[in-house]
């Protein structure tokens, strides 16, 4: 089965395409099916994103469409960025500008505890739809680490294994990654889904 992936980042595709790749589903990028939708994210949650995106691009395409929507909730700044992670401090900033922010934000803060969030919604032209939602818990670090990684992965701290996102191995990062726990629930529901079984 072919799934087009609701998003230009190819960090993203590499990640479903080795979990979802087992199901026997081929995860390809909109410009591979000739659709390139930009999509407004207006909901205020997670999985309202989630499906704004894989809703849009399943239209356009007419082939089943997945989308994840995710973020870094951090408890101190009452769970900021969260659904504006990508656009924190405004278009002008890139990855390291955005966490450089929020490492202003946070300093003097000795609640370092936070989240990263990741949705998982796939929309098939019959309306039917798979969702599914993971969840990572750590803390920020004072300053960023590693070379790995995209985003927010330099400052997130994972304390049990003493790293940051951006010095795991991409093995170590799906075994533990908010996108990984999703992307495994959602491998599951799509099982069943495919089977007939999620009733």
């Amino acid at each position: 089965m072919k799934m087009v992936l609701a998003s230009k980042n190819a960090h993203k595709l590499v990640e479903m395409k080795d979990i979802l790749s087992q199901l026997g589903v081929d995860v390809v990028l909109e410009s591979e099916v000739g659709v390139d939708v930009d999509v407004e994210e207006t909901g205020t949650t997670f999985e309202e994103n989630a499906f704004l995106k894989a809703h849009a691009v399943m239209e356009a395409s007419g082939l089943p469409a997945i989308a994840d929507d995710s973020g870094l909730c951090v408890d101190a700044l009452n769970g900021a960025p969260g659904v504006y992670s990508a656009r924190y401090g405004g278009p002008e900033l890139d990855d390291v500008g955005r966490y450089r922010l929020l490492l202003e934000n946070l300093r003097g803060q000795l609640d370092r505890r936070g989240k990263f969030v990741s949705c998982i919604c796939c929309c098939f032209p019959n309306g039917d739809r798979v969702e599914a939602r993971g969840e990572c818990p750590g803390t920020i670090a004072y300053a960023p680490k590693g070379e790995g990684g995209f985003g927010y992965d330099p400052i997130f701290f994972l304390p049990g294994l003493k790293k940051t996102f951006a010095e795991l191995t991409a093995e170590e990062k799906n075994a533990v990654s908010h996108r990984g726990n999703a992307l495994n629930k959602f491998k599951t529901e799509l099982e069943k889904y495919l089977h007939g079984t999620n009733q």
